[in-house]
């Protein structure tokens, strides 16, 4: 029989079912944030089986920069091989083309001939011949008073001056909006390049081994090989930015023997 007079401590605890269950989303928590600790900065991951270790991906990731590293060297021999055929045919001479070819633990090149086709053998006699795109009958037609004259490829005024000290090569023209650019003597169309900071730029083959260049177009309407004669139009002028809206810049310039020379001792504009 119990003492009523009897005096002891008795501990009762009382959880309310929202305690319980943010009790269980702290310890949720807690544990969450120590395994990403462990998983950041412990290679406790190469443990498990099946997952790959830390030296399995860096050696997929040295395979795919050397693979990388491979690709950017045969673009970059492309495009030296084609840069070095158009200077070729610039001079007159035949390109080649480089074939590898592997022997064993080397490689070498098989430099080729590349044969002429019908159409460059036609467009030599256009070029060289006595019709409507002779360039000696151009030559003879464009020179006055001892000096060669070429045509100017837009209505503007000159904003920028050749100077070599500042590397402009050539002449900036601020036009009207939307006005055509057109082709300052007979020639061909070598080169047609988009996408870049001065717009899209169109390189023309004319005689006697000068090179015009047009910076800073749009709507080109000319195409790689295209044959031109003298002020045929070659696009339109470019906005270069919010300061020429109102007279967009137009950059020519003119090229002989692989050297630059002043536009303005050329064309009257």
């Amino acid at each position: 029989m119990s003492d009523p007079l009897r005096h002891e401590e008795e501990w009762s605890v009382h959880i309310s079912s929202i305690a319980l269950v943010g009790a269980i989303a702290a310890f949720v928590l807690l544990l969450f944030a120590v395994v990403l600790v462990l998983v950041a900065y412990t290679p406790i991951l190469d443990v498990f089986p099946g997952y790959r270790t830390s030296a399995e991906r860096q050696h997929d990731e040295l395979v795919q920069n050397v693979m990388r590293i491979d690709s950017l060297e045969r673009r970059m021999s492309d495009m030296l091989t084609y840069n070095e055929n158009i200077a070729m045919i610039l001079e007159g001479r035949t390109p080649v083309v480089r074939t590898p070819i592997n022997e064993g633990d080397t490689t070498r090149l098989d430099k080729t001939l590349v044969p002429p086709s019908e159409f460059d053998s036609l467009l030599r006699l256009q070029m060289e011949g006595d019709g409507d795109y002779s360039l000696a009958r151009t030559l003879r037609s464009r020179e006055q008073g001892g000096k060669l004259m070429f045509a100017a490829p837009v209505e503007g005024i000159i904003t920028r001056h050749f100077s070599r000290n500042d590397n402009f090569l050539g002449v900036g023209i601020q036009s009207a909006p939307n006005s055509p650019i057109t082709s300052i003597d007979d020639g061909a169309v070598v080169d047609v390049v988009t996408g870049g900071e001065q717009g899209t730029v169109v390189t023309v083959q004319h005689f006697n081994g000068f090179v015009s260049v047009y910076r800073n177009l749009s709507q080109v309407l000319v195409t790689k090989g295209q044959v031109l004669k003298s002020r045929q139009v070659i696009g339109y002028n470019a906005m270069r930015d919010n300061d020429s809206k109102s007279n967009p810049l137009v950059e020519v310039e003119i090229w002989t023997e692989g050297k630059a020379i002043d536009p303005e001792n050329y064309i009257v504009f």
